[in-house]
C-alpha cells in the first residue's frame, strides 16, 4: 500500500508553514533516530519539543482530520505528533536505507502508538531541490516519491525506505506515524 493524497496543505498554508520553519532554529536530526537508523541519518529537524513544531504539528494534524481521503486510507485511531525535517545540500544531508521504529513514544503526551503506516507531507516544492526522492520498497518493487508541497505519502512503516542526497537547495518536510484501526497493511 502506498497512497499518495493532493492538496492536504493548499499553497497558502504551505507558504505560512515555510514562512515559520525557515525562521527557525533545527538540531541534528538523529536526536529522533533508534540506534541502528542514527548510523545511516544525516539531517536536520526541528526539536521535537518545541513550541514551533508542536504548533505546526497541530496544524498538520487538523488538516488530515479534515481529509476524507486520509481518513479512508488510513483509518488512523492515534497519530503520533508531527515532526519536522530539512535536508540541505549544503549538509551532504541524506537518510540511508532503514526501517522505521515498531513503536513510537511520545514523551510530552505520554502517546506511544504501533507505528502501522508512515507519512510524509511535503513542505518544498520538487524544482526547489535535486535528490531528496523519497524511495520506498515493498513487495511490487522500488518507489521514488517526490510530490508537490501540500501533498503526502502514506506507506506501511515496515517497508524499507531512504532519502537519496539532496544535491541542490533544501528538501522540507513534515514526516510522522499514526496506528491505523486496521492493523495489518
Amino acid at each position: 500500500m502506498l497512497v499518495c493524497i493532493p492538496r492536504v496543505l493548499n499553497k497558502a498554508e504551505v507558504a505560512d508553514f515555510r514562512r515559520i520553519l525557515d525562521a527557525s532554529e533545527w538540531e541534528d536530526g538523529r536526536s529522533t533516530a533508534g540506534a541502528q537508523s542514527a548510523l545511516v541519518k544525516r539531517n536536520e529537524q526541528l526539536p521535537p519539543d518545541s513550541e514551533v513544531a508542536r504548533k505546526l504539528g497541530n496544524r498538520v494534524i487538523s488538516a488530515l482530520t479534515c481529509n476524507p481521503r486520509f481518513l479512508s486510507a488510513a483509518v488512523p485511531l492515534q497519530i503520533f505528533p508531527p515532526l519536522f525535517n530539512r535536508y540541505a545540500a549544503s549538509g551532504g544531508h541524506h537518510f540511508g536505507l532503514h526501517v522505521d521504529n515498531a513503536i513510537r513514544g511520545d514523551h510530552l503526551t505520554g502517546l506511544r502508538i504501533r507505528t502501522d503506516l508512515s507519512v510524509t507531507l511535503f513542505l518544498a516544492e520538487p524544482e526547489e531541490y535535486e535528490g531528496g526522492e523519497l524511495v520506498i520498497e515493498d513487495t511490487y518493487g522500488s518507489h521514488e516519491v517526490k510530490l508537490p508541497a501540500g501533498d503526502l505519502v502514506l506507506y506501511p512503516s515496515t517497508s524499507l525506505h531512504l532519502v537519496t542526497p539532496v544535491t541542490r537547495g533544501a528538501r522540507v518536510a513534515s514526516f510522522f506515524w499514526l496506528q491505523s484501526m486496521i492493523r495489518d497493511d
